[in-house]
């Protein structure tokens, strides 16, 4: 009888949903790293005989491709291709019970701040030295900062508090040295990233210090960019506009969900505010910094929601002429207040109703850009592809807004440096310019 040859672990983790999710994929693969376990993140190789998959349990689409995900490698595991299969992250921690009787071929299923049990099952520790530390899964230039986890809002259709539970914000000083930390390593750009970053600090130092933790990370040697996403409207701290305009590596950008511009659907989403609320805050912003762009996320087909108030959100989206939108339609989900309202609005008539705010976008988005030509920014070069760099000015965030296209046939940027671009011509969401001295 042959000796089977022992081989040794060697991990791969998928992660599926959202920059937040990314980020405790990374912290993952640092500390299994950190105990000498060889980890790769989303590898193609064939040599991986242990999967974890970090999964997304937010809304319908995005559980279904997590269920995918772990049924696919559920399959592997059973052809003998890989040994072991772990599952956590979101979708685990809300349907932990559910998912162990229907996919038993897991190996074990974890929540969403399980990482000590999960290292156990490698008889690994959890390294507090390592706190701070993170391998990045992508391009070292830019890096997502986690300045908080979980959520306390009420807000009816959102299922987070249920995944990630309540607010726990990160001390500054933690922050700070993870800054100073990937500053040293080529980090030039941080994301700052939560469920609600404007309740940064309420929890730890009684009251909102998301304006002095930006002041903080901007003393930081090296970062050349920070950029705010997450900012929750209600109670929205205005000094944080003021740190936006006194330093000049805080990109003039905010990403500030509104999810709505009805004040009747916005009660029905106990948000807290008002349409009228809303448009005074991005006015009270424009004033104080009116350049900036505000990046904003919209929900179509919310229970409540006819086509009186949808129409209040297609006027609300033409009167303030957001430089970024994103439009999501209404996902039915179990246990949040939303719930138990009824969902009357058949899903061709909210993606319909997206797409809808998405062409009066598009228009808007095309006008800003023409005004952009003959222009010259300070671009941040992320990529190459298709022929060109492809790159971001500070008004723009990765992977979800415009990009600066370059054509590599004429000029050379490095992956990761900064240059000046005069913009030449521009579509809706893509601006095309030269390098200049």
């Amino acid at each position: 009888m042959k000796a089977r040859t022992l081989r040794k672990d060697k991990v791969n983790i998928i992660t599926m949903g959202c920059s937040k999710n990314l980020v405790d994929s990374e912290v993952l693969m640092t500390q299994l790293r950190g105990n000498g376990i060889d980890t790769v993140h989303e590898s193609s190789s064939k040599d991986n005989n242990i999967i974890i998959i970090n999964t997304c349990g937010f809304i319908d689409n995005a559980k279904q491709e997590s269920i995918d995900t772990i049924l696919q490698y559920v399959d592997a595991k059973e052809q003998g291709l890989v040994d072991k299969v772990y599952v956590t992250g979101c979708l685990s921690q809300r349907y932990k019970d559910d998912l162990e009787l229907e996919i038993p071929q897991v190996d074990a299923f974890f929540g969403t701040r399980d990482l000590p049990a999960l290292l156990k099952k490698f008889k690994a520790d959890y390294k507090h030295e390592l706190v701070g530390e993170r391998l990045l899964t992508h391009s070292s230039h830019y890096a997502y900062m986690k300045i908080s986890e979980g959520c306390d809002r009420p807000c009816s259709f959102c299922a987070i508090p249920i995944m990630r539970g309540g607010h726990i914000s990160r001390s500054i000083d933690d922050l700070v040295k993870e800054a100073e930390h990937k500053a040293a390593n080529g980090t030039r750009e941080l994301l700052l990233i939560a469920q609600d970053s404007t309740y940064y600090g309420l929890d730890i130092y009684k009251k909102r210090r998301l304006a002095d933790l930006m002041r903080a990370l901007s003393d930081v040697q090296g970062i050349d960019w920070i950029r705010l996403h997450y900012a929750y409207p209600t109670g929205f701290p205005m000094d944080v506009i003021e740190v936006m305009k006194e330093r000049p590596n805080i990109c003039n950008y905010l990403d500030i969900p509104l999810q709505h511009g009805s004040s009747d659907v916005l009660k029905a989403m106990r948000r807290g505010t008002t349409r009228e609320k809303q448009e005074e805050l991005i006015h009270s912003i424009r004033d104080v910094l009116p350049d900036i762009a505000i990046r904003t996320t919209l929900i179509a087909g919310h229970p409540g929601e006819g086509e009186r108030e949808f129409q209040e959100m297609v006027d609300f989206v033409e009167r303030m002429k957001f430089e970024r939108l994103g439009v999501f339609t209404y996902s039915h989900e179990e246990n949040t207040h939303a719930h138990t309202m009824e969902d009357s609005t058949p899903e061709e008539v909210k993606q319909d109703r997206a797409n809808y705010l998405m062409e009066i976008q598009e228009q808007i988005s095309y006008d800003l850009n023409q005004d952009k030509v003959g222009k010259t920014f300070k671009v941040l070069i992320d990529k190459k592809e298709n022929g060109h760099f492809v790159g971001r000015t500070e008004y723009d965030s990765v992977e979800v807004d415009n990009e600066v296209l370059i054509d590599a046939s004429k000029h050379y940027c490095r992956i990761g440096d900064f240059v000046d671009v005069k913009i030449n011509t521009a579509t809706e969401f893509d601006l095309y310019g030269d390098v200049v001295a």
